[in-house]
Formats: structure tokens, C-alpha cells, sequence
């Protein structure tokens, strides 16, 4: 097999950038490891950021997004019996988030995908890669129950955190930076109506967060332990911190539903650099995880990729390579802005063991002064909705 670009990944990574690279003629095919249904099922974040609904757009994929999303045009933070409101158009020049499941925008990606013609290989189990630094690099895979080579001009490694382009590049070429934070989310899906904008609690208890997936489907998050077990949790319990920790303990303003679905994520920051090795460029969580405090998972492996098709683009319709050359240096100094951000908003909203009790009065102070200061909650308004792209 033979192709321009070859993507190891179906996720919103490696499906965004098959389809910009569709559009500009670029021939190319992605290599998933899962079976269909896995992808398209896997829940996941969703919130989108402007941008990434515009982009949406931009490919002719937004249809059902539009008639189903729901608008965020308001955050709350609730803190001490306090309640900072923000006004995100308001704050950011008219921007909104939409809140649209991450499966839901994978569906649409892939429907697009295979209705516009693209090789797309589902159950295709990449074992590595080679020639990296040459000008043909290879990915090995078995699909089918037979052993398959796919040569390549590039590839595009956008198969998250545990695939295996990330370790195709050698260690010595590496610098990680990590950090794991002393607390997980325990996540679930109720049957009950959503709280009307999506709400941060700080709590004496911990970080609690009343999110939203549609107007039947509340997603809501307490911190926990990262070593905790679900089983630990029963459906009360759960009920009852999120009625303490967002501060209705009149059981009145949360309603409580059938809870369908469990499970504890570990709170932690990732990025390695660079993104880039030869003819391998990588995009979305095979580089870089960020806290899921500030939504910009998904949002950031579309930006990656945003300017990585432009790259490619450039470079097979005029063999300039500039661009490429860059590709790395690009898409982490929007990374690192990210991560500062979703830092600072996990550092602020989460208990942590130990904390002192001079690091707690710190931290309601902050609190206090976004409050109080129309500079400090536009700060937050803006990189909720997302901040505007350099190369713009």
C-alpha cells in the first residue's frame, strides 16, 4: 500500500486532519486499532471550543452538531457561598462554547470520512514504524488477520497517550514534562436534567463540577482519590457530595436520575517535545494531555492539526517545507498557554492533601479577587472559549 500521508489514530485528531487533507486533494489513509463501534462509543469531553466548531463548519460537518449542541454563554464558580458569573460573548468578544459530545463529533467525522471516499481501516493494529528519517517512512500493521505495510510521504501520529508513535521517536530526542496532581475525577451520566450553565464548585470537601451533555443528560464530576475504586461509591454517596460541594443541600436546584455510567480519571499534565521526528509529526494526545479542568482536550489536538494540514498542504502542492519545519514549535506555544491555563484552574478549584491552611486562605483569596475583578474573570472567559491562533 501506498499513500501521501498515512494517520495512526480515528480519533478527533487523526479524523479532522484526513478530512482537511481530503478536501486539498491529498490522498491519504487512516489506520485505527479499535473496531467502529469502540470509537464511535467512547465518551469522552464535550465541550467545544469556538474555534473548533467553526472549523467544523468550515468541513461541512456541523449539521447535526447545530441542531443538537447545546450553547454555553455563561460559567459559573461557585466558592464559600459565593458565585462568580461569567459572561463568556460578553468577555470575549461574542464567543460561546457548545457543548456536543466528543463521540457525537467522531460520528459525524467518520460518516463524512467514508462518504467523501476515504480509506479508512478500522481494526488495523499498527506495530511500528520505520524509516522515520528517510524519505519514505513505513507503518506496519495487521488488519484482517494478515500483516500489511503502508508506505508513506509522512506520518501522522494521532493514536493518544498509548499508542505507539509517541516511543517510535528515540528518548535521547525527547524532553518530557509531567506532572500528576494528588486527586482524581470520579465521573458519571444521569437521566436529570443539567443545572442551567455549566458550575465549578470549590468545596471545604473538594472540586465538584455540574456539566452538561444535553438538556435530558447532566455529566457531573467529584474529586476523589486517584487510587479510588467506582465500587467505593455508591449512587447515594455521589448524590450526596454533589448536593454538599455545589452548595444545594435543599436537595432542590440538582435533580438526581438514573446514574448509567462510572468511572475515576486521573488528573495530570503531559506534554513532549517536540512534536515532530523526521516524517513522523504527532497531534492531540500522543504529544500532550492537559487537566480536564479546562475542557481543552479535544480543542487542542483540533489546533494541532489545524496547522499541521496547512503544513502538508504547503508542502505537497509547492514542496516548500517551511511550514513543517515549524509545525512543532507552532503547536506548543499554543500547548503551553493551554496547560498554564488548565493548571491554574485545577490549582484553583481542587482540595489537595496537605494543603495548609495559609495555602487555603491563598486560594479563596484568589477566588475572591476573580470575584471582584473584571480583569481576572476575562482572563478565565477567555481561555474557556478559546484563545485566537497565532498564525491568524
Amino acid at each position: 500500500m501506498r499513500t501521501q500521508v498515512g494517520i495512526v489514530g480515528a480519533g478527533p485528531a487523526g479524523l479532522f486532519l484526513s478530512l482537511l487533507l481530503q478536501r486539498a486533494g491529498i490522498d491519504c489513509v487512516v489506520l485505527e486499532s479499535r473496531s467502529r463501534d469502540y470509537v464511535e462509543s467512547r465518551v469522552r469531553a464535550g465541550v467545544l471550543e469556538q474555534g473548533t466548531v467553526d472549523l467544523m463548519a468550515d468541513l461541512g460537518v456541523d449539521a447535526r452538531l447545530r441542531r443538537e449542541c447545546m450553547i454555553d454563554a455563561a460559567l459559573d464558580i461557585r466558592f464559600s457561598g459565593k458565585l462568580i458569573h461569567l459572561d463568556l460573548p460578553g468577555m470575549s468578544g461574542g464567543k460561546v462554547a457548545h457543548i456536543y459530545g466528543q463521540q457525537e463529533v467522531v460520528k459525524d467525522l467518520i460518516a463524512a470520512r467514508l462518504e467523501r471516499g476515504g480509506a479508512l481501516l478500522f481494526e488495523a493494529e499498527v506495530s511500528r514504524l520505520d524509516g522515520l528519517k528517510s524519505g519514505r517512512p513505513t507503518i506496519h500493521f495487521t488488519h484482517g488477520g494478515k500483516a500489511q505495510m503502508l508506505e508513506c510521504d509522512v506520518i501522522a501520529g494521532c493514536d493518544g497517550f498509548h499508542g505507539v508513535c509517541r516511543p517510535a521517536i528515540p528518548a535521547d530526542v525527547l524532553t518530557i514534562y509531567d506532572r500528576e496532581f494528588a486527586c482524581g475525577w470520579l465521573g458519571v451520566l444521569s437521566e436529570s436534567p443539567p443545572l442551567a450553565e455549566m458550575t465549578y464548585a470549590n468545596h471545604d470537601r473538594g472540586f465538584a463540577l455540574a456539566s452538561r451533555r444535553s438538556p435530558q443528560v447532566s455529566r457531573l464530576y467529584v474529586q476523589c482519590d486517584p487510587d479510588d475504586d467506582v465500587a467505593n461509591w455508591s449512587d447515594a454517596r455521589i448524590w450526596d457530595e454533589l448536593h454538599i460541594r455545589l452548595g444545594d443541600p435543599g436537595r432542590v436546584e440538582l435533580k438526581e436520575g438514573r446514574i448509567f455510567q462510572k468511572g475515576i480519571t486521573p488528573v495530570r499534565s503531559f506534554v513532549s517535545a517536540p512534536m515532530q521526528f523526521g516524517r513522523l509529526f504527532l497531534a492531540g494526545d500522543a504529544s500532550h494531555i492537559v487537566p480536564p479542568t479546562g475542557a481543552k482536550g479535544l480543542n487542542l489536538a483540533v489546533a494541532d492539526v489545524r496547522v499541521l494540514s496547512r503544513a502538508l498542504i504547503e508542502y505537497f502542492k509547492t514542496g516548500a517545507d517551511a511550514r513543517l519545519e515549524l509545525y512543532s514549535d507552532t503547536c506548543l506555544k499554543r500547548v503551553w498557554k493551554v496547560v498554564r491555563y488548565s493548571t491554574y484552574m485545577t490549582t484553583l478549584l481542587h482540595r489537595f492533601p496537605g494543603q495548609t491552611a495559609f495555602e487555603r486562605q491563598v486560594q479563596l483569596a484568589e477566588l475572591d479577587y476573580v470575584l471582584n475583578s473584571h480583569a481576572a474573570s476575562t482572563t478565565i472567559a477567555e481561555n474557556y472559549v478559546g484563545l485566537p491562533y497565532e498564525e491568524d
